[in-house]
């Protein structure tokens, strides 16, 4: 057998195109933090006002997310998926021609509501595909396929801006863009049966949602944990470069070293649960980022490794048991799953927008905080994981409709 024939069979169109929309967030975020520094020396204005790009992103993001799941439990998957991704593409240029931090702002803002849809309706394309552990088993291929977005993502920006500009980054964007929106045209719709209610009735699915107490806790616990991962996605560039003086394309490297425990974490994840159980290897995986938040507290190693190997090790923990967590999390509801999808990555992106606030304040020692927070959050999780363990909700595995 040919290895295309071997990826086809391993890695089915199907799986590729949810990979790519799922990889929006990543691809928008990751592949111009090089650029950072230099917008902010271009433009004028300090590290925390460049910051507020990213900031702009998950904000929209977060909001759109809340809109496009329930408008596609209503209307089907493909007419969000195709609305969203025309508008990342036109916002995707916007910020390529963009002079000036306020003009970047507001094109990042439309690119977040745009990326949004992908986001919002990959899970719910899953779970309408797939049932029980296949589903897990393709949660586990995408979160593979999409941990190479964050590792390459960086390391090609840096190259970008090493040959040409800034600006070539969003086209690029743009480009990827149009690739998903050809690949969602051709794909069949996934929505078995569209929800007759009005509009209104479907957005109350949040509510019936918020009243599902296994599903929210599983909610709260697995948006926390990403919390330092996205503080330190949001302060990397400022900890790398202007702390410790590296290049752009140094800095994608170092970058790119800690994005491939992204891919190494689910892949050691697929086989490791073949011989123990989740509900082991999921605590033990909060454990493990307990020691990073300690180790990075501790200056043993030399600079930068006493910053990079404790945040390889920290982020290989997370990932490791985050498309459990996904499962775990739609294994609570059976209906208005675009809903429950669409509020399990807003709480995911809205915690993970309160770290990179936080971590933008003025800290002396930024890897001191960051290390703290890494401790607060590994030690509320496993608190919420036994709560949870020995509180099984009464309002868990019913449906979340009226």
């Amino acid at each position: 057998m040919s290895i295309a024939a071997t990826l086809r069979r391993r890695f089915p169109p199907i799986i590729l195109l949810l990979s790519l929309l799922s990889a929006f967030p990543p691809l928008a975020t990751d592949m111009y933090l090089p650029a950072l520094p230099q917008l902010q020396q271009e433009w004028g204005v300090s590290f925390a006002r460049v910051n507020a790009t990213l900031v702009a992103f998950f904000i929209s993001y977060c909001c759109f997310l809340l809109i496009h799941g329930p408008l596609s439990d209503r209307f089907g998957r493909k007419p969000p998926l195709i609305a969203g991704i025309s508008v990342f593409i036109a916002a995707s240029l916007l910020c390529a021609v963009s002079n000036s931090v306020e003009m970047m702002v507001a094109g990042r803002f439309l690119q977040g509501a745009g990326a949004s849809a992908a986001s919002a309706v990959v899970f719910a394309t899953s779970k309408d595909r797939f049932t029980g552990p296949v589903r897990q088993k393709v949660f586990v291929q995408i979160g593979a396929i999409v941990a190479a977005a964050p590792m390459l993502a960086p390391v090609l920006g840096g190259w970008i801006l090493k040959f040409f500009s800034w600006h070539w980054i969003f086209v690029l964007q743009a480009f990827l863009g149009a690739v998903a929106l050809v690949g969602v045209h051709f794909m069949r719709e996934t929505l078995p049966e569209k929800s007759t209610a009005g509009l209104l009735t479907v957005f109350r699915s949040y509510l019936h949602l918020l009243g599902n107490q296994g599903y929210l806790r599983q909610l709260m616990l697995f948006s926390l944990i990403g919390m330092p991962l996205f503080a330190f996605i949001g302060g990397s560039a400022d900890l790398y470069m202007n702390g410790m003086g590296y290049t752009a394309q140094q800095y994608g490297y170092f970058f790119a070293f800690n994005s491939s425990a992204f891919i190494l974490a689910p892949l050691t994840f697929s086989r490791v649960s073949r011989h123990y159980s989740v509900r082991l290897l999921i605590p033990l995986a909060f454990c493990g980022m307990l020691t990073g938040g300690l180790a990075l507290l501790v200056p043993v190693l030399p600079i930068p490794w006493r910053l990079a190997l404790p945040m390889v090790w920290t982020t290989f923990c997370f990932s490791f048991c985050r498309p459990a967590g996904n499962n775990l999390i739609l294994e609570e509801v059976s209906k208005d799953v675009g809903s429950a999808s669409s509020l399990m990555v807003f709480f995911y992106f809205v915690t993970g927008a309160s770290g990179i606030w936080i971590f933008s304040q003025g800290w002396q020692d930024k890897q001191q905080v960051l290390g703290i927070m890494v401790i607060l959050v590994a030690c509320v999780a496993l608190g919420l994981w036994f709560l949870h363990s020995i509180l099984p909700a009464p309002g868990s595995k019913k449906e979340s409709g009226p």
